[in-house]
Parts: C-alpha cells; structure tokens; sequence
C-alpha cells in the first residue's frame, strides 16, 4: 500500500470520526431542546390550570355579602393579562419570559390580596368549597414552583450544552442558542421585614 492510498485512507477516517460526533452532538442538542420544551409546556399546563381555578375561586367568593368588589375586579383582571401573554418554547427571550413572569406574578399577587381579604369573612372562610378551592390554588402554586424549577434545570443542561467546546461551534452552525429560564421576582432578594 503506498503513502497516496494511506493517507487517502486516514483522511476518510478522520472525516468520519468528525460526521460521528457531529452527528452524535447535533442529536444531542435536539434531544436537550425537546427536554427544555417538554418542560416549558408543563410550566404553562400548571399555569392554565390556575388560570382555570379563578373563576370558581373568584364566583364562590361573590357569594359572600358586601365582599370588596375591586379585590375581585384586580383578580378577574390580571387573570386575563396573564392568559394573553403566550409563549412558544422555541422562542424564549429574555423579553418576553420578564413580560410572561410579570403577568403571573401579578395574577399571583391578586389572588393572595383574595385570599387576606377572604380572612375577613369567617362564614365565606367556613365554607367547604372556599376551603377546597383554597387547597386546590395551594397544591397548584407548589405544581407551578416544581415546573418552574425543572424547566429551569431542563435550560441550565441545554445551555451547559450549547455553550461547551466543541458544541458550541456546531450549535452556533445549526441555530441552537441559549435560552432563558426563570429569575427570581423583583425585590426577592431583599428579606421581608416582619414588625409587631
């Protein structure tokens, strides 16, 4: 075998090492973009099912005589705010998850201006249908930190991924960039102050 044939030989090999993991690391990516998707659908599934939870929360709640009428309002309100905010999972900017964030968070702040405001009406407070809503908004809030959490780990891997040498030569060829999980809330980083 001459030097022409072995050098042809090792040429061919190394270009297909380099195909295999090319091939290999862009399957990784896609694998990694569907997990983060994945997780994004079942934040917004956690999401709509509060979002569903409001009506009855906000009806049985009318119920209670000369319950304040603007708290329901700023409910009724920020629910509707926070259903027209729609994300597409391959289309997380920066902008756009503060603005997603932004509308929960106020749906979050009504509802818990609902519930302190409910506090005040023992009969409305005894009822079992407010006592279930109530749990059932409980048990969604601790569903909505656990998506969040995940999708946030999901984002963390992929751009972990998407960032390393070599990969982020390849994902940079292919259009895979990073995303944008999840920030803590304005002013959660300084500690509410309790007073007596």
């Amino acid at each position: 075998m001459n030097t022409r044939n072995l050098t042809l030989i090792i040429i061919l090999a190394v270009i297909l090492l380099f195909g295999g993991c090319a091939c290999n690391g862009y399957n990784g990516l896609v694998s990694q973009d569907e997990n983060v998707k994945n997780a994004w659908n079942n934040v917004q599934a956690d999401y709509q099912r509060r979002s569903d939870l409001v009506p009855n929360l906000v009806n049985t709640v009318k119920g209670a005589a000369n319950f304040e009428q603007q708290t329901l309002t700023n409910v009724v309100q920020a629910r509707a705010q926070a259903t027209q905010i729609k994300l597409d999972a391959s289309n997380l900017t920066p902008e756009k998850m503060a603005a997603f964030q932004q509308a929960q968070g106020q749906l979050s702040t009504a509802l818990g201006r609902l519930l302190a405001v409910a506090e005040n009406y023992p009969t409305l407070k005894a009822t079992q249908n407010f006592q279930d809503l109530q749990q059932q908004l409980e048990s969604i809030e601790n569903s909505i930190r656990n998506s969040r959490n995940n999708f946030n780990g999901a984002v963390n891997e992929y751009n972990v991924r998407v960032r390393s040498f070599p990969m982020n030569i390849l994902s940079g060829m292919f259009g895979f960039k990073p995303k944008t999980g999840f920030a803590a809330d304005a002013g959660a980083e300084k500690a509410p102050q309790v007073k007596f």
